[in-house]
């Protein structure tokens, strides 16, 4: 598989591993080695496709994950200056939020990602769950974080 795809699958997992570390509050060493015992490349529970989840770029993933959550408050701080006057992220959707954070966290930390990589990385794993506004809102925000972090 191609460097791109397997970095693909690996922040489609962040976003889903960061969704349920915030969701349950799964301790991180323990989310960590879930993904990688059954997420990672493993099979997708679907009764109308038997694909596989892609085999995601594993130190990618890790370090998506862990960066985000180490770094939450800096990263919720600077999605919270992007949102429209008198959003707060409590009016976010759960999943949009987690999107933001691993696309935000990439920004800051992952000088070896294009800004444009990033941001359209981050809009296609919005495609996997939201309409076409939502994408676009996607897109705005990490767009004008990545102007004032780049």
């Amino acid at each position: 598989m191609s460097r791109s795809k397997s970095r693909a699958a690996a922040r489609l997992a962040a976003v889903q591993a960061l969704y349920q570390h915030d969701m349950e509050g799964t301790h991180l060493a323990g989310l960590l080695d879930e993904f990688h015992r059954h997420r990672l490349g493993g099979e997708i529970d679907d009764e109308v496709d038997d694909t596989q989840y892609a085999e995601a770029e594993v130190a990618f993933f890790d370090d998506l994950v862990k960066g985000a959550v180490a770094r939450r408050e800096e990263i919720d701080a600077l999605i919270e200056s992007k949102l429209a006057e008198g959003w707060k992220l409590e009016r976010l959707d759960k999943t949009m939020l987690q999107i933001l954070r691993a696309g935000t966290y990439e920004l800051l930390a992952r000088a070896d990602v294009s800004t444009g990589t990033a941001i359209s990385e981050y809009v296609d794993v919005a495609h996997a769950f939201f309409d076409a506004r939502e994408t676009k809102f996607v897109n705005g925000v990490l767009d004008a974080v990545a102007k004032a972090v780049r």
